[in-house]
């Protein structure tokens, strides 16, 4: 019997304030993880060099052995024009980063969102291991998310599978600063969509902790915005279940952390799933923010 083949999984996680590396072996342990400031405001040809630098070491640290490459970014990649959009780290959009960046380290990279990062992980590292059909939810600033079907991303035709966020959920509802689109499940579920109505209806900026903390004390406010937080939670849990259902939905992001998701947020989705009983599983992720970097390694080529 033939030995098995060495090769390494080098995964990058580029976020706003930080870029995380990591190599995994064949037996997807960890073998090497470094973090380093993102620092954007020095501009976007200062990110493309802390990759570089980064895989550098990573490449000295293997002995240049065989490896793929995967790194996750916030925003997306149009399939039209090759440049970035929607990314938080604003000097990203409208540039080449994809090309720019293999021109760089001399090889090609397999590039995905932080969601569909995430997803990877989890379906094969954390909550989700072991199940068939897993939805990775993203809910904090915004809301994403990823599709894997038996530990494989299923992106679809245009790359935008599993951006569930960016369906409309009420028609009447804020315009998305993100899609442009008026009432999108991101606008009624995301951190940002909550202290925006909130200051909307009271005139006073508080953040989404201090807004679910206030609820949990009994104001009068929060529990109205919350009320009807669970209940729009309900509605796209169900709408998203209706359509994939998966085996288990994992949620992460900084919203993940609110307790009450996993009770009342789940009854609302009792109230209006298209079945007599909800069986999907709806729990917190496990990887915390270890996944992004993971599932970068998880897509790499």
């Amino acid at each position: 019997m033939r030995p098995k083949k060495k090769i390494f999984r080098f995964g990058v996680d580029l976020g706003g304030t930080k870029i995380e590396a990591i190599i995994l072996d064949n037996e997807n342990l960890e073998v090497y993880r470094k973090r380093i400031p993102t620092e954007q405001e020095q501009g976007y040809e200062h990110i493309l060099t802390n990759i570089h630098n980064l895989y550098l070491e990573m490449v000295e640290r293997v002995n240049n052995e065989n490896h793929t490459f995967g790194i996750g970014t916030p925003g997306a990649v149009s399939k039209k024009t090759g440049l970035i959009k929607n990314a938080n780290i604003s000097c990203m959009n409208g540039m080449p980063f994809v090309t720019d960046l293999e021109k760089k380290i001399g090889r090609k990279i397999a590039r995905q969102n932080d969601s569909n990062c995430f997803a990877m992980a989890e379906a094969n590292f954390g909550a989700g291991k072991g199940k068939k059909i897993v939805f990775g939810v993203i809910m904090g600033t915004g809301v994403g998310g990823g599709l894997v079907l038996d530990g494989k991303l299923l992106s679809g035709l245009q790359s935008i599978a599993g951006e569930w966020g960016h369906t409309i959920i009420n028609s009447i509802g804020d315009r998305c600063d993100v899609c442009g689109k008026i009432g999108c499940i991101e606008t009624f579920l995301s951190g940002h969509g909550i202290e925006k109505k909130y200051f909307e209806m009271h005139g006073e900026k508080i953040d989404m902790k201090e807004i679910v903390h206030r609820y949990r004390l009994g104001d009068d406010a929060c529990k109205l915005i919350m009320s009807d937080y669970f209940s729009y939670f309900g509605k796209a849990f169900s709408n998203l279940i209706a359509i994939l259902d998966p085996d288990i939905i994992v949620i992460g992001g900084g919203l993940s952390n609110i307790e009450e998701l996993y009770v009342v947020g789940v009854n609302r989705i009792r109230d209006y799933i298209f079945n007599d009983e909800l069986r999907t599983p709806i729990v917190r992720n496990k990887l915390g923010d270890s996944a992004g970097v993971l599932g970068a390694a998880l897509i790499g080529v």
